[in-house]
C-alpha cells in the first residue's frame, strides 16, 4: 500500500508514437521522435514506478499500442498488484491483443472526441479515426460480452471525450448515441480540454480552448443530471474541468490524497504533470529522489507566483507558456517555436506512418 507520501497518480506516456494528428495534443505525438525504450529498459521504468507501490498507473502517449510487447509491460505492473488504465486512439486494436490484455488489464479507454465522424476525424487530425475508434469499442464489446458469457469478470472499457470549444455542442449525443451502442461500456468521461502542449498556442485559444462559461457549464450539476439521463443507466457519466493538473498550491494543499507523477516515453520524469521541464530520469536515478525533486519544483517561488495569477484559461495556457520557456530544454523550446498557427478550418487527411523510432 502506498504509504501516503509517495505519488500515487502515475501517468507514464510510453511513446510519442501515433497514427493521429490531434489539434489539441498535449504531448505533440506523432509530430516528434517516439523516444521509445527497448523492452527491457522498459521493464526497469516499471519496476522503479512499483517501487511507490501505486495502486494505478495510467499508460498512453502517444498511441501505446504501437509498443512492441506492450502487454507484457502491463503485465508486470498488474502481476504487482497494480491496475492499469491504458488509454487509446483505437486506431489499430487487433482482437488478439484485446483478449492478451483482458486479464492483466483495469480498464481499456478509447478517445473520441466527436459524436459524428466529422467532428472527431476533424479534432484528431485524420479521416477514418472516427470509424476506427468504433471499430475499437466494438472489439472491445464483444470481447466483454464474451467473458461474461463464459462466467469471467466483463472487460472493463470506456470512452473519454475531450470538450473543445468546436464538438462542446455534441455531449449530448455522445451520452445519446455513442454510448448506447455498446451495451458492456461502463464509463464516458467528458473533460475539458487543458491548455498544455498544442492546446496552449495563443490562437488555439482565441479557437478552440472552452471558454471559461463552457467549462463553467459543463461541471453544474445541472448539465451532469441532464448528461447521465441521456445514456444508459449502466454507463458512469462524469465531467471535469480538469482543475486538478493545474497544480494550483491551495488544490494541492487542499488535496493531500492528489500525488502525481509524470513519466516520459525515455522514463524521463517532469517536474510537473502538463508542464515542460523533467527532473532526471527512472533509468539513471533514484525514483524517490525524483520526487522529491519533482515536488521541490511544485513549490519553487516563481512557478507558485506564476500559478497564483492565473483567473481564466486564458491565464492557463499563458502560465503554460511561461513556465515551459522557463524549464524547458533548447530542444523542447525550440520544438515549442516550430508549433504551426492554428487553423480552425483545418480538416482531416491522410497521414503517411512512419517507422516507429526507438
Amino acid at each position: 500500500m502506498n504509504d501516503g507520501t509517495s505519488p500515487n497518480v502515475l501517468i507514464w506516456d510510453v511513446t510519442f508514437a501515433c497514427p493521429l494528428r490531434c489539434s489539441h495534443c498535449y504531448t505533440e505525438s506523432g509530430r516528434r521522435p517516439a523516444r521509445n525504450l527497448n523492452h527491457e529498459e522498459m521493464l526497469k521504468v516499471a519496476d522503479a514506478l512499483i517501487s511507490f507501490k501505486p495502486l494505478q498507473i495510467t499508460l498512453c502517449g502517444g498511441e501505446p499500442l504501437t509498443v512492441p510487447r506492450i502487454v507484457e509491460v502491463v503485465q508486470r505492473f498488474a502481476e504487482a498488484g497494480v491496475k492499469v488504465l491504458l488509454y487509446t486512439s483505437g486506431w489499430s486494436l487487433p482482437a488478439r491483443i484485446v483478449r492478451e490484455l483482458a486479464p492483466v488489464i483495469g480498464k481499456i479507454v478509447v478517445s473520441v472526441d466527436g459524436a459524428t465522424a466529422e467532428v472527431h476525424d476533424r479534432i484528431r487530425g485524420r479521416s477514418g479515426s472516427f470509424d476506427h475508434a468504433m471499430n475499437a469499442l466494438t472489439v472491445l464489446e464483444e470481447e466483454s460480452a464474451q467473458r461474461s458469457a463464459a462466467g469471467e469478470p466483463p472487460l472493463r472499457f470506456g470512452v473519454d471525450f475531450v470538450a473543445v470549444r468546436s464538438n462542446y455542442h455534441q455531449i449530448d449525443l455522445m451520452c445519446s448515441d455513442i454510448a448506447s451502442r455498446f451495451p458492456h461500456l461502463t464509463s464516458l468521461a467528458i473533460g475539458a480540454v487543458v491548455p498544455t502542449g498544442l492546446a496552449s498556442r495563443t490562437s488555439y485559444g482565441d479557437h478552440d480552448l472552452l471558454t471559461d462559461d463552457e467549462v463553467k457549464d459543463l461541471v453544474d450539476p445541472e448539465t451532469v443530471s441532464r448528461l447521465k439521463a441521456a445514456a444508459p443507466p449502466t454507463v458512469q457519466v462524469t465531467t471535469t474541468d480538469n482543475f486538478g493538473v493545474q497544480m494550483h498550491p491551495d488544490y494541492i494543499a487542499a488535496h493531500p490524497d492528489f500525488r502525481p507523477l509524470e513519466i516520459e516515453p525515455d522514463g524521463a520524469v517532469r517536474g510537473m504533470p502538463i508542464y515542460e521541464g523533467t527532473v532526471g530520469n527512472l533509468l539513471t536515478d533514484d525514483p524517490y529522489e525524483l520526487w522529491e525533486r519533482s515536488r521541490n519544483r511544485w513549490r519553487d517561488p516563481w512557478v507558485v507566483e506564476v500559478i497564483r495569477a492565473i483567473r481564466t484559461r486564458t491565464d492557463w495556457a499563458e502560465a503554460v507558456r511561461r513556465i515551459d520557456q522557463r524549464f524547458g530544454t533548447d530542444e523542447v523550446r525550440a520544438r515549442i517555436d516550430r508549433r504551426p498557427e492554428f487553423d480552425p478550418a483545418q480538416t482531416s487527411r491522410r497521414i503517411p506512418i512512419r517507422p516507429v523510432a526507438h
